[in-house]
């Protein structure tokens, strides 16, 4: 089958709902047969996930950040991250969230990939990074809702405990594997 008989032309979008960090749309389609639907999508802005890796006399270490998530109501142990601010460019925001979260400014930087979040119902990307010769800044600069602690992980116990509390957050799986296939 050809592409062209599975893509679904929108017809019309309404906003139903706004906040500070998203927005969900009503869109109506119509579908390859020409029948119409409406479907709930959320728009947001692009983030950036960053793979900050420290060689220490114990070996490979990852720079994480410990949080608390409103949504699962739990601590998840997670990459630091954010989101791009407008017109930002993807390796510039991910450096000043690395930095911001961390105290850690990268020497190197790279993309590793960027992967939609959850495609059926969000409109947005986010971007990984590996970053690497890292240098310390002193502090971090958190927004007034941020409260985050940073923590040098071996690479290897995240290795074996990604899927197990406090290694929750899916978005932190997908970056674990781009850092894997980069090593590769």
């Amino acid at each position: 089958m050809s592409d062209d008989k599975l893509v679904w032309n929108v017809q019309d979008s309404a906003e139903v709902y706004r906040s500070r960090v998203f927005r969900v749309l009503e869109r109506r389609a119509s579908s390859p047969r020409g029948n119409s639907k409406t479907f709930t999508v959320i728009e947001a802005p692009d983030w950036a996930i960053v793979v900050p890796v420290v060689n220490t006399p114990g070996g490979e270490h990852f720079v994480m950040v410990r949080q608390w998530r409103h949504g699962s109501r739990e601590l998840s142990l997670e990459f630091p991250g954010g989101v791009f601010e407008p017109g930002e460019d993807s390796a510039v925001a991910a450096a000043r969230e690395l930095q911001e979260e961390t105290a850690y400014a990268p020497g190197k930087i790279r993309a590793l990939g960027k992967m939609s979040p959850n495609p059926a119902i969000m409109g947005n990307h986010v971007h990984f990074f590996l970053a690497e010769d890292l240098r310390h800044t002193g502090n971090q600069d958190l927004d007034d809702d941020e409260f985050v602690a940073v923590e040098l992980i071996p690479v290897e116990t995240v290795l074996r405990n990604m899927g197990k509390p406090p290694y929750v957050h899916a978005l932190m799986a997908s970056a674990l594997a781009l850092y894997l296939q980069e090593r590769s």
